[in-house]
């Protein structure tokens, strides 16, 4: 990035491009550089790093509010990966600085990184090697408070350009549903290790068809003092810090003693 050049940040989401908690993330991030905004045309959490293979897509200019941002917005017809896929080979007039993704409606700390699409946008920025966020508030009402963070997220996202992350870095931030007066501050932390204990509700359609619905409670097995879900429960904006290469290189060493 050029001295004198404003940050290029690409903004996205998965709970679409119209939901409250990306029109919030806009407008933080109009403070602090250029804006561009790629993000899917209607809601598509739980997407995890889907792409769309199989159909067309579509991505189509629009402008939804007033803001340095209207003229340079995109609602795509496919999922989060497929909206930071586009921006990058067909969009953004140059590589982005940052890429920003969110604001979520709920949690994707511990084991829910794995399932949701706002992680996954961001992780596909990090495999392209630019700096990304997932944001995301613990608090799926749609009149959720997202301006409560306002000032640890663009504290966040400044330190991230100003220290220049490693290549393939991405960054979970996940904000506890609480007024700005209660939040605590900000804990660098690891992912904790909890689960979904899952079910299937068996039900009738009306033309007797077995269906199911996908149900199921969050577990937390991890007591740890340094996870990112103790730092939520003690009232403070979790920051754990991933990677997409999933390799196990503790077990490397184990394995070449194998007969394979």
């Amino acid at each position: 990035m050029k001295s004198k050049e404003k940050p290029l940040i690409l903004v996205t989401n998965d709970d679409g491009i119209t939901a409250p908690g990306v029109r919030a993330l806009v407008q933080m991030m109009n403070e602090i550089g250029e804006v561009y905004v790629v993000a899917p045309d209607s809601p598509q959490s739980g997407m995890g790093h889907a792409i769309t293979i199989n159909s067309t897509l579509f991505c189509e200019k629009i402008k939804i509010d007033e803001g340095p941002q209207s003229d340079r917005e995109w609602a795509c017809s496919g999922t989060p990966v497929d909206c930071v896929k586009l921006a990058i080979t067909r969009i953004l007039p140059r590589r982005p600085d940052l890429c920003v993704s969110g604001i979520n409606h709920g949690s994707n700390s511990s084991i829910n990184v794995i399932y949701s699409g706002t992680m996954s946008a961001a992780v596909e920025a990090g495999i392209e090697g630019i700096p990304a966020i997932g944001f995301s508030l613990c608090d799926f009402s749609y009149s959720a408070d997202f301006f409560a963070a306002e000032d640890y997220i663009k504290k966040i996202v400044k330190e991230s350009i100003d220290k220049e992350m490693p290549k393939g870095m991405v960054l979970n931030v996940n904000i506890p549903k609480l007024s700005k007066d209660k939040l605590k501050g900000t804990k660098v932390c690891r992912q904790a290790k909890a689960v979904w204990v899952e079910d299937y509700d068996e039900r009738k359609d009306p033309r007797g068809r077995t269906y199911y619905w996908l149900t199921g409670k969050f577990e937390n097995r991890d007591k740890g003092e340094d996870t990112d879900e103790r730092a939520l429960e003690d009232g403070f904006i979790s920051v754990v810090p991933i990677q997409y290469d999933m390799t196990a290189h503790h077990f490397i060493a184990e394995m070449s003693h194998w007969d394979l």
